[in-house]
Protein backbone atom coordinates (compact mmCIF):
# COMPACT_ATOMS: atom_id res chain seq x y z
CA UNK A 1 0.00 0.00 0.00
CA UNK A 2 1.36 3.24 -1.17
CA UNK A 3 1.17 5.56 2.12
CA UNK A 4 0.60 9.19 0.73
CA UNK A 5 2.64 11.81 2.84
CA UNK A 6 1.97 15.14 3.46
CA UNK A 7 2.63 18.22 5.89
CA UNK A 8 3.25 17.29 9.51
CA UNK A 9 -0.29 19.00 10.82
CA UNK A 10 -2.55 16.89 8.43
CA UNK A 11 -0.49 13.83 9.54
CA UNK A 12 -0.91 14.40 13.13
CA UNK A 13 -4.50 15.03 12.21
CA UNK A 14 -5.23 11.17 10.57
CA UNK A 15 -3.41 9.93 13.41
CA UNK A 16 -5.63 11.66 15.89
CA UNK A 17 -8.66 10.16 13.95
CA UNK A 18 -7.62 6.81 13.02
CA UNK A 19 -5.52 6.05 16.25
CA UNK A 20 -5.84 8.24 18.88
CA UNK A 21 -4.57 6.38 21.26
CA UNK A 22 -0.63 5.24 19.25
CA UNK A 23 2.38 6.71 20.88
CA UNK A 24 2.80 9.75 18.47
CA UNK A 25 6.17 11.32 20.19
CA UNK A 26 8.60 9.88 23.32
CA UNK A 27 10.79 12.26 25.10
CA UNK A 28 12.57 11.71 28.16
CA UNK A 29 10.64 8.78 28.82
CA UNK A 30 7.25 11.12 28.34
CA UNK A 31 4.76 9.70 25.92
CA UNK A 32 2.44 11.46 24.27
CA UNK A 33 -0.54 10.21 21.81
CA UNK A 34 -1.37 11.33 18.63
CA UNK A 35 -4.84 12.82 20.01
CA UNK A 36 -2.80 14.49 22.72
CA UNK A 37 -0.09 16.43 20.27
CA UNK A 38 -2.69 17.16 17.82
CA UNK A 39 -4.77 18.71 20.52
CA UNK A 40 -2.29 20.90 21.90
CA UNK A 41 -1.32 21.87 18.11
CA UNK A 42 -4.85 23.49 17.85
CA UNK A 43 -4.31 24.81 20.92
CA UNK A 44 -1.14 26.86 19.78
CA UNK A 45 -3.03 27.29 15.94
CA UNK A 46 -5.85 28.94 18.17
CA UNK A 47 -4.24 31.09 20.62
CA UNK A 48 -1.75 32.70 17.80
CA UNK A 49 -4.93 32.98 16.14
CA UNK A 50 -6.01 34.94 19.41
CA UNK A 51 -3.20 36.74 19.62
CA UNK A 52 -4.44 38.78 16.09
CA UNK A 53 -1.39 37.03 13.60
CA UNK A 54 -2.91 36.50 10.11
CA UNK A 55 -2.50 33.81 7.96
CA UNK A 56 0.87 34.18 6.35
CA UNK A 57 2.67 35.94 9.10
CA UNK A 58 5.85 34.15 10.07
CA UNK A 59 6.15 32.81 13.52
CA UNK A 60 9.49 31.41 14.91
CA UNK A 61 11.00 29.03 16.89
CA UNK A 62 14.05 28.38 18.90
CA UNK A 63 14.87 25.83 21.12
CA UNK A 64 16.67 22.43 21.63
CA UNK A 65 14.56 19.06 20.47
CA UNK A 66 11.76 18.64 22.74
CA UNK A 67 7.95 17.46 22.71
CA UNK A 68 7.11 21.00 21.98
CA UNK A 69 8.91 20.78 18.28
CA UNK A 70 5.89 18.87 16.88
CA UNK A 71 2.87 20.47 18.24
CA UNK A 72 4.65 23.62 17.04
CA UNK A 73 5.40 22.39 13.34
CA UNK A 74 1.96 21.34 13.29
CA UNK A 75 -0.03 24.25 15.05
CA UNK A 76 2.41 26.72 13.13
CA UNK A 77 0.80 25.49 9.66
CA UNK A 78 -2.69 24.72 11.22
CA UNK A 79 -3.09 28.29 11.75
CA UNK A 80 -2.32 29.21 7.91
CA UNK A 81 1.49 30.33 9.52
CA UNK A 82 5.22 30.32 8.27
CA UNK A 83 7.21 28.58 10.60
CA UNK A 84 11.19 29.94 10.70
CA UNK A 85 13.26 27.50 12.85
CA UNK A 86 16.36 29.56 13.97
CA UNK A 87 19.00 27.36 15.27
CA UNK A 88 20.39 27.67 18.85
CA UNK A 89 23.77 27.56 17.77
CA UNK A 90 23.88 30.57 16.31
CA UNK A 91 24.79 34.16 18.44
CA UNK A 92 22.36 36.38 19.15
CA UNK A 93 23.65 39.14 16.94
CA UNK A 94 23.01 36.28 14.04
CA UNK A 95 18.76 35.33 15.10
CA UNK A 96 17.84 38.57 15.91
CA UNK A 97 19.55 39.49 12.19
CA UNK A 98 17.06 36.32 10.97
CA UNK A 99 14.11 37.50 12.73
CA UNK A 100 14.28 41.04 11.20
CA UNK A 101 14.98 39.01 7.72
CA UNK A 102 11.87 37.66 7.85
CA UNK A 103 9.95 40.09 9.54
CA UNK A 104 9.06 37.74 12.24
CA UNK A 105 5.96 38.53 14.30
CA UNK A 106 6.49 35.65 16.76
CA UNK A 107 8.97 33.98 19.29
CA UNK A 108 8.96 30.62 20.14
CA UNK A 109 11.36 30.48 22.27
CA UNK A 110 12.39 27.47 24.95
CA UNK A 111 13.17 29.14 28.66
CA UNK A 112 17.46 28.28 28.44
CA UNK A 113 17.87 30.53 25.43
CA UNK A 114 15.32 33.50 25.99
CA UNK A 115 17.93 35.43 28.42
CA UNK A 116 20.52 35.35 25.83
CA UNK A 117 18.33 36.69 23.10
CA UNK A 118 15.89 38.72 25.00
CA UNK A 119 18.23 42.13 25.59
CA UNK A 120 17.86 41.93 21.36
CA UNK A 121 14.47 41.67 20.78
CA UNK A 122 13.47 45.50 21.13
CA UNK A 123 15.61 45.40 17.48
CA UNK A 124 13.69 43.08 16.10
CA UNK A 125 10.24 46.26 14.92
CA UNK A 126 8.18 43.72 12.97
CA UNK A 127 7.91 41.03 16.54
CA UNK A 128 4.92 41.45 18.93
CA UNK A 129 4.59 38.51 20.82
CA UNK A 130 7.20 36.32 22.18
CA UNK A 131 6.10 32.93 24.09
CA UNK A 132 8.69 31.19 26.52
CA UNK A 133 7.78 27.54 27.09
CA UNK A 134 9.90 25.00 28.82
CA UNK A 135 10.45 26.92 31.91
CA UNK A 136 9.49 30.44 33.50
CA UNK A 137 8.15 33.38 30.87
CA UNK A 138 9.26 37.00 32.53
CA UNK A 139 5.26 37.57 32.41
CA UNK A 140 1.83 36.18 32.23
CA UNK A 141 1.89 37.40 28.66
CA UNK A 142 4.84 35.14 27.42
CA UNK A 143 3.85 32.17 29.59
CA UNK A 144 3.20 29.42 26.62
CA UNK A 145 1.67 27.32 28.74
CA UNK A 146 -0.91 29.72 29.60
CA UNK A 147 -1.57 31.04 26.29
CA UNK A 148 -2.45 27.51 25.51
CA UNK A 149 -4.32 26.53 28.18
CA UNK A 150 -6.64 29.68 27.53
CA UNK A 151 -7.29 28.33 24.13
CA UNK A 152 -9.68 25.28 22.71
CA UNK A 153 -8.52 21.88 21.19
CA UNK A 154 -10.79 22.81 18.61
CA UNK A 155 -9.30 21.91 14.74
CA UNK A 156 -9.34 25.01 12.21
CA UNK A 157 -9.34 22.92 9.57
CA UNK A 158 -7.91 25.28 7.65
CA UNK A 159 -7.22 24.00 4.24
CA UNK A 160 -3.66 24.43 2.68
CA UNK A 161 -3.10 26.87 -0.22
CA UNK A 162 0.08 24.35 -2.49
CA UNK A 163 1.60 27.45 -4.05
CA UNK A 164 2.00 29.43 -0.75
CA UNK A 165 4.89 29.79 1.79
CA UNK A 166 4.86 27.04 4.20
CA UNK A 167 8.52 27.43 5.67
CA UNK A 168 11.40 29.63 5.57
CA UNK A 169 14.66 27.69 6.32
CA UNK A 170 17.91 29.45 6.81
CA UNK A 171 20.93 28.23 4.73
CA UNK A 172 23.90 27.35 6.62
CA UNK A 173 26.18 30.05 5.85
CA UNK A 174 29.09 28.76 4.39
CA UNK A 175 29.10 31.45 1.86
CA UNK A 176 28.07 33.95 3.81
CA UNK A 177 25.87 35.40 5.54
CA UNK A 178 22.28 33.28 5.61
CA UNK A 179 19.34 33.56 3.71
CA UNK A 180 15.70 32.74 3.69
CA UNK A 181 14.81 29.99 2.08
CA UNK A 182 11.03 29.53 1.00
CA UNK A 183 9.62 26.32 0.59
CA UNK A 184 5.67 26.18 -0.48
CA UNK A 185 3.05 23.94 0.89
CA UNK A 186 2.87 21.56 -1.81
CA UNK A 187 7.13 21.65 -2.24
CA UNK A 188 7.29 20.86 1.47
CA UNK A 189 5.15 17.49 1.16
CA UNK A 190 7.28 16.78 -2.11
CA UNK A 191 9.90 16.35 0.85
CA UNK A 192 8.15 14.00 2.73
CA UNK A 193 6.87 11.62 -0.48
CA UNK A 194 11.02 11.64 -1.53
CA UNK A 195 12.04 10.51 1.76
CA UNK A 196 9.42 7.89 1.55
CA UNK A 197 10.80 6.52 -1.63
CA UNK A 198 14.26 6.60 0.23
CA UNK A 199 12.99 4.51 3.24
CA UNK A 200 12.02 1.15 3.76
CA UNK A 201 8.11 1.14 3.85
CA UNK A 202 6.80 2.08 7.53
CA UNK A 203 4.14 0.76 9.40
CA UNK A 204 2.80 1.66 12.90
CA UNK A 205 5.37 -0.45 14.48
CA UNK A 206 8.09 1.88 13.51
CA UNK A 207 10.50 3.85 15.43
CA UNK A 208 12.48 6.65 14.40
CA UNK A 209 15.30 8.17 17.11
CA UNK A 210 15.77 11.84 15.88
CA UNK A 211 18.98 12.16 17.40
CA UNK A 212 19.71 15.10 15.68
CA UNK A 213 18.38 18.74 15.83
CA UNK A 214 14.69 18.66 14.49
CA UNK A 215 15.49 22.30 13.26
CA UNK A 216 18.16 20.54 10.89
CA UNK A 217 17.90 17.59 8.50
CA UNK A 218 16.86 15.49 11.48
CA UNK A 219 13.12 15.82 10.70
CA UNK A 220 13.25 14.51 7.55
CA UNK A 221 12.56 10.58 8.55
CA UNK A 222 9.66 12.28 10.88
CA UNK A 223 7.62 12.09 7.81
CA UNK A 224 7.18 8.84 6.41
CA UNK A 225 7.29 7.76 10.10
CA UNK A 226 4.08 9.60 11.34
CA UNK A 227 2.88 9.32 7.82
CA UNK A 228 2.16 5.67 8.77
CA UNK A 229 1.00 6.02 12.38
CA UNK A 230 4.96 5.32 13.68
CA UNK A 231 5.99 7.01 16.36
CA UNK A 232 9.20 9.70 17.01
CA UNK A 233 11.63 9.07 19.85
CA UNK A 234 13.17 12.29 20.85
CA UNK A 235 16.68 12.94 22.15
CA UNK A 236 16.96 16.30 23.24
CA UNK A 237 20.31 16.86 22.22
CA UNK A 238 22.84 13.63 21.08
CA UNK A 239 24.99 11.87 22.93
CA UNK A 240 26.43 8.87 22.20
CA UNK A 241 25.83 6.05 24.82
CA UNK A 242 22.16 7.61 25.33
CA UNK A 243 21.52 6.89 21.87
CA UNK A 244 22.64 3.27 22.01
CA UNK A 245 20.85 2.99 24.57
CA UNK A 246 17.64 4.75 23.55
CA UNK A 247 18.02 2.05 20.33
CA UNK A 248 18.69 -1.12 22.41
CA UNK A 249 15.74 -0.13 25.28
CA UNK A 250 12.95 1.33 22.59
CA UNK A 251 13.84 -1.01 19.87
CA UNK A 252 13.70 1.80 17.18
CA UNK A 253 14.25 0.71 13.50
CA UNK A 254 15.91 4.10 11.83
CA UNK A 255 17.99 7.11 12.54
CA UNK A 256 19.54 9.86 10.75
CA UNK A 257 22.94 10.57 11.53
CA UNK A 258 25.84 13.06 10.44
CA UNK A 259 29.54 11.88 9.92
CA UNK A 260 30.66 13.32 13.21
CA UNK A 261 27.97 11.40 15.13
CA UNK A 262 28.83 8.18 13.44
CA UNK A 263 32.53 8.20 14.39
CA UNK A 264 31.26 8.99 17.96
CA UNK A 265 28.83 6.33 18.41
CA UNK A 266 31.20 3.43 16.47
CA UNK A 267 34.07 4.95 18.62
CA UNK A 268 32.10 4.44 21.83
CA UNK A 269 33.29 1.79 24.29
CA UNK A 270 29.56 0.38 24.42
CA UNK A 271 29.28 0.07 21.17
CA UNK A 272 30.08 -3.05 20.23
CA UNK A 273 27.94 -4.61 23.17
CA UNK A 274 24.76 -2.90 22.40
CA UNK A 275 21.70 -4.51 21.10
CA UNK A 276 21.09 -2.84 18.12
CA UNK A 277 19.14 -5.63 16.22
CA UNK A 278 15.97 -3.35 15.83
CA UNK A 279 17.71 -1.01 13.20
CA UNK A 280 16.42 -1.27 9.81
CA UNK A 281 18.04 1.81 8.24
CA UNK A 282 20.49 4.21 9.29
CA UNK A 283 20.37 7.55 6.89
CA UNK A 284 23.62 9.62 6.33
CA UNK A 285 25.01 12.97 4.76
CA UNK A 286 25.34 16.70 5.17
CA UNK A 287 29.12 15.74 5.36
CA UNK A 288 31.50 13.52 3.67
CA UNK A 289 32.48 10.54 5.46
CA UNK A 290 35.71 8.09 6.09
CA UNK A 291 35.88 4.86 4.29
CA UNK A 292 37.27 3.81 7.90
CA UNK A 293 34.67 5.44 9.81
CA UNK A 294 31.89 3.71 6.94
CA UNK A 295 33.17 0.41 7.33
CA UNK A 296 33.18 0.37 11.29
CA UNK A 297 29.67 1.24 11.15
CA UNK A 298 28.66 -1.50 8.70
CA UNK A 299 30.72 -4.23 10.33
CA UNK A 300 29.24 -2.83 14.28
CA UNK A 301 25.52 -2.71 12.64
CA UNK A 302 25.06 -4.15 9.67
CA UNK A 303 23.96 -3.62 6.14
CA UNK A 304 21.88 -0.79 7.49
CA UNK A 305 23.47 2.35 5.75
CA UNK A 306 21.39 4.74 3.43
CA UNK A 307 23.58 8.09 2.06
CA UNK A 308 21.62 10.79 1.03
CA UNK A 309 22.55 13.56 -0.67
CA UNK A 310 20.83 17.00 -0.68
CA UNK A 311 20.64 21.00 0.47
CA UNK A 312 18.46 23.12 2.22
CA UNK A 313 17.21 24.19 -1.76
CA UNK A 314 16.12 20.71 -2.40
CA UNK A 315 16.17 17.42 -0.62
CA UNK A 316 16.61 14.67 -0.78
CA UNK A 317 18.29 14.48 -4.20
CA UNK A 318 19.99 11.33 -4.19
CA UNK A 319 19.95 8.57 -2.57
CA UNK A 320 23.13 5.35 -2.43
CA UNK A 321 21.01 2.21 -1.26
CA UNK A 322 22.04 -1.06 1.10
CA UNK A 323 23.39 -2.50 -2.50
CA UNK A 324 25.40 0.27 -3.13
CA UNK A 325 27.26 -0.31 0.37
CA UNK A 326 28.10 -4.42 -0.37
CA UNK A 327 31.59 -5.17 -1.31
CA UNK A 328 31.95 -6.28 -5.04
CA UNK A 329 33.43 -9.72 -6.52
CA UNK A 330 37.19 -8.45 -5.63
CA UNK A 331 35.97 -6.77 -1.90
CA UNK A 332 35.94 -3.26 -2.98
CA UNK A 333 33.09 -1.03 -2.19
CA UNK A 334 33.29 1.13 -5.11
CA UNK A 335 30.44 2.94 -4.79
CA UNK A 336 30.78 4.42 -0.97
CA UNK A 337 32.74 7.26 -2.79
CA UNK A 338 29.30 8.19 -5.16
CA UNK A 339 26.14 10.46 -3.81
CA UNK A 340 23.96 6.95 -5.06
CA UNK A 341 21.31 8.19 -7.68
CA UNK A 342 18.30 10.42 -8.26
CA UNK A 343 15.46 10.21 -5.81
CA UNK A 344 11.99 8.70 -7.61
CA UNK A 345 10.82 11.72 -8.85
CA UNK A 346 14.50 13.77 -9.10
CA UNK A 347 16.17 14.34 -12.34
CA UNK A 348 20.22 15.06 -12.12
CA UNK A 349 21.77 17.60 -15.03
CA UNK A 350 25.51 18.29 -15.11
CA UNK A 351 26.16 21.80 -16.93
CA UNK A 352 29.00 23.35 -17.82
CA UNK A 353 29.63 27.44 -17.34
CA UNK A 354 27.28 28.60 -20.20
CA UNK A 355 24.78 25.56 -18.60
CA UNK A 356 24.96 23.31 -21.36
CA UNK A 357 24.28 19.39 -20.60
CA UNK A 358 27.75 17.71 -20.05
CA UNK A 359 28.10 14.75 -20.98
CA UNK A 360 28.89 11.67 -17.97
CA UNK A 361 32.34 11.58 -16.78
CA UNK A 362 32.67 15.51 -16.84
CA UNK A 363 33.01 17.92 -13.98
CA UNK A 364 30.49 20.79 -14.30
CA UNK A 365 27.31 22.27 -11.60
CA UNK A 366 25.20 20.07 -10.47
CA UNK A 367 21.50 20.98 -11.51
CA UNK A 368 18.35 19.06 -9.97
CA UNK A 369 14.74 19.18 -11.44
CA UNK A 370 12.66 18.23 -8.63
CA UNK A 371 9.47 18.89 -6.46
CA UNK A 372 11.12 19.25 -3.53
CA UNK A 373 12.97 22.90 -4.61
CA UNK A 374 12.82 26.02 -2.80
CA UNK A 375 10.36 28.15 -4.50
CA UNK A 376 12.89 31.10 -4.26
CA UNK A 377 15.14 32.86 -1.70
CA UNK A 378 12.69 35.17 1.04
CA UNK A 379 12.84 38.71 -0.54
CA UNK A 380 15.44 38.47 -3.40
CA UNK A 381 14.42 38.07 -6.70
CA UNK A 382 18.30 38.20 -8.11
CA UNK A 383 19.56 35.36 -5.58
CA UNK A 384 16.35 33.26 -6.88
CA UNK A 385 17.43 34.09 -10.26
CA UNK A 386 20.58 33.16 -9.96
CA UNK A 387 19.53 29.31 -8.25
CA UNK A 388 16.35 28.72 -10.16
CA UNK A 389 16.91 28.26 -14.20
CA UNK A 390 14.21 29.93 -16.27
CA UNK A 391 12.71 25.88 -16.82
CA UNK A 392 12.51 25.58 -12.84
CA UNK A 393 15.77 23.26 -12.26
CA UNK A 394 17.56 24.15 -9.25
CA UNK A 395 21.47 24.84 -9.61
CA UNK A 396 23.09 23.49 -6.00
CA UNK A 397 26.28 25.23 -6.32
CA UNK A 398 27.66 21.85 -5.82
CA UNK A 399 30.79 20.42 -8.44
CA UNK A 400 30.03 16.87 -9.40
CA UNK A 401 29.52 14.83 -12.49
CA UNK A 402 27.22 11.42 -13.70
CA UNK A 403 28.78 7.93 -14.39
CA UNK A 404 27.40 5.75 -16.79
CA UNK A 405 24.92 4.34 -14.83
CA UNK A 406 23.98 7.51 -13.26
CA UNK A 407 25.36 7.55 -9.69
CA UNK A 408 26.63 11.34 -8.91
CA UNK A 409 29.96 12.04 -7.46
CA UNK A 410 30.60 15.56 -6.35
CA UNK A 411 33.50 17.30 -6.78
CA UNK A 412 33.08 20.45 -4.62
CA UNK A 413 31.36 23.49 -3.88
CA UNK A 414 31.78 26.02 -6.59
CA UNK A 415 33.05 28.93 -4.69
CA UNK A 416 35.77 26.31 -3.09
CA UNK A 417 37.40 25.50 -6.71
CA UNK A 418 41.21 26.24 -6.11
CA UNK A 419 43.00 27.04 -9.69
CA UNK A 420 47.03 26.70 -9.44
CA UNK A 421 48.98 27.55 -12.47
CA UNK A 422 45.95 27.02 -14.37
CA UNK A 423 44.53 23.92 -12.78
CA UNK A 424 41.35 23.80 -11.38
CA UNK A 425 41.68 21.68 -7.85
CA UNK A 426 38.83 20.40 -5.56
CA UNK A 427 39.51 20.23 -2.39
CA UNK A 428 37.16 16.89 -1.56
CA UNK A 429 39.42 15.01 -3.74
CA UNK A 430 42.49 16.07 -1.56
CA UNK A 431 40.39 15.81 0.89
CA UNK A 432 39.43 12.22 0.70
CA UNK A 433 42.91 10.97 -0.10
CA UNK A 434 44.51 12.88 3.23
CA UNK A 435 41.46 11.45 5.50
CA UNK A 436 42.36 8.07 3.34
CA UNK A 437 45.97 8.21 5.52
CA UNK A 438 45.70 6.20 8.86
CA UNK A 439 46.54 9.17 11.02
CA UNK A 440 44.05 11.61 10.08
CA UNK A 441 40.62 11.95 12.03
CA UNK A 442 39.59 15.20 10.33
CA UNK A 443 40.86 17.89 7.09
CA UNK A 444 40.26 20.78 5.60
CA UNK A 445 41.69 21.82 1.83
CA UNK A 446 42.07 25.40 1.18
CA UNK A 447 43.35 27.05 -1.40
CA UNK A 448 46.08 30.15 0.24
CA UNK A 449 47.84 32.49 -2.06
CA UNK A 450 51.19 31.84 -3.55
CA UNK A 451 53.06 34.14 -5.92
CA UNK A 452 53.79 31.98 -8.45
CA UNK A 453 50.72 29.88 -9.04
CA UNK A 454 48.11 32.09 -8.00
CA UNK A 455 46.96 29.36 -5.55
CA UNK A 456 48.17 26.25 -3.89
CA UNK A 457 46.21 23.63 -1.58
CA UNK A 458 46.93 23.53 1.79
CA UNK A 459 45.97 20.66 4.10
CA UNK A 460 44.43 21.41 7.88
CA UNK A 461 44.50 18.24 9.46
CA UNK A 462 43.28 17.13 13.33
CA UNK A 463 45.33 13.43 13.66
CA UNK A 464 43.78 10.88 15.71
CA UNK A 465 44.05 10.35 19.39
CA UNK A 466 47.45 8.56 19.98
CA UNK A 467 48.74 9.19 16.45
CA UNK A 468 51.46 10.97 14.71
CA UNK A 469 52.55 12.21 11.14
CA UNK A 470 54.34 14.59 9.72
CA UNK A 471 53.79 17.33 7.15
CA UNK A 472 56.30 15.64 4.82
CA UNK A 473 54.65 12.61 5.05
CA UNK A 474 50.83 13.82 4.24
CA UNK A 475 52.07 16.12 1.16
CA UNK A 476 54.00 12.83 -0.46
CA UNK A 477 50.85 10.72 0.86
CA UNK A 478 48.83 12.89 -1.43
CA UNK A 479 51.05 13.45 -4.59
CA UNK A 480 51.33 9.41 -4.19
CA UNK A 481 47.56 9.00 -4.38
CA UNK A 482 46.75 11.99 -6.54
CA UNK A 483 50.04 13.11 -8.41
CA UNK A 484 52.45 16.13 -8.19
CA UNK A 485 49.95 18.67 -10.19
CA UNK A 486 47.31 17.73 -7.35
CA UNK A 487 48.63 17.36 -3.69
CA UNK A 488 48.42 19.57 -1.01
CA UNK A 489 52.31 21.52 -0.92
CA UNK A 490 51.78 22.05 2.57
CA UNK A 491 50.45 21.14 6.11
CA UNK A 492 49.02 22.60 8.85
CA UNK A 493 48.09 20.43 12.39
CA UNK A 494 44.78 21.47 14.60
CA UNK A 495 43.23 20.76 17.68
CA UNK A 496 39.92 20.93 15.55
CA UNK A 497 38.13 22.33 12.87
CA UNK A 498 34.92 24.65 12.64
CA UNK A 499 32.56 23.14 11.53
CA UNK A 500 28.45 23.31 11.15
CA UNK A 501 26.04 22.14 13.81
CA UNK A 502 25.39 18.96 11.22
CA UNK A 503 29.33 18.31 11.25
CA UNK A 504 30.19 19.90 7.80
CA UNK A 505 33.59 21.70 7.74
CA UNK A 506 33.47 25.58 7.26
CA UNK A 507 36.11 25.85 4.67
CA UNK A 508 35.12 29.51 4.23
CA UNK A 509 36.49 30.12 7.75
CA UNK A 510 39.37 28.11 8.13
CA UNK A 511 40.09 29.75 4.24
CA UNK A 512 39.22 33.24 5.65
CA UNK A 513 41.61 32.71 8.56
CA UNK A 514 44.43 32.03 6.49
CA UNK A 515 43.57 35.05 3.85
CA UNK A 516 43.41 37.23 7.46
CA UNK A 517 46.60 36.14 8.34
CA UNK A 518 44.91 34.23 11.38
CA UNK A 519 45.75 30.95 10.81
CA UNK A 520 47.62 30.58 14.10
CA UNK A 521 44.34 30.40 15.98
CA UNK A 522 43.31 26.81 14.38
CA UNK A 523 46.94 24.99 15.22
CA UNK A 524 47.00 22.66 17.69
CA UNK A 525 49.38 22.92 20.85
Amino acid sequence: MTIRVNDISTLLRDGAIATPDQPAIICDGQTQTYDEVHGRACRLANALTALGLQPGERVATLGDNSPETFEQMSGIALGGFVRSSLYTHNAADTNTYLLNLIEASTLLVQHKYYAAIAPRLADVTSLRHVLVYDGPAPDPAADYELTLGAATTTDPVRELDPSAPYIVRFSAGTTGKPKGIVHTAAGWAAVGDEMASAMPPQTHADRYLAAGPLAHAAMLPVFPTLAAGGTVVVMRQFEPQRMLELIEHQRCTSTMLVPTMIQMVVGHPAAADADLSSLRIVLYGAAPISEATLELALELWGNVMVQMYGQSEGVPLTVLGYDDHLPDASGRRPRLRSAGRPTANCTLRILDEEGNDLPAGEVGEVAAVTPTAMAGIWRDADATRERILPDGALLTRDMGYLDEDGYLFLADRKEDMIISGGFNIWPAELENALASHPAVAEVAVVGIDHEKWGETPKGVVVLREGMTATEEELVEWTREKLGSIKRVTSVDFADELPKTPLGKVLRRVVRDRYREGSATSLSGA
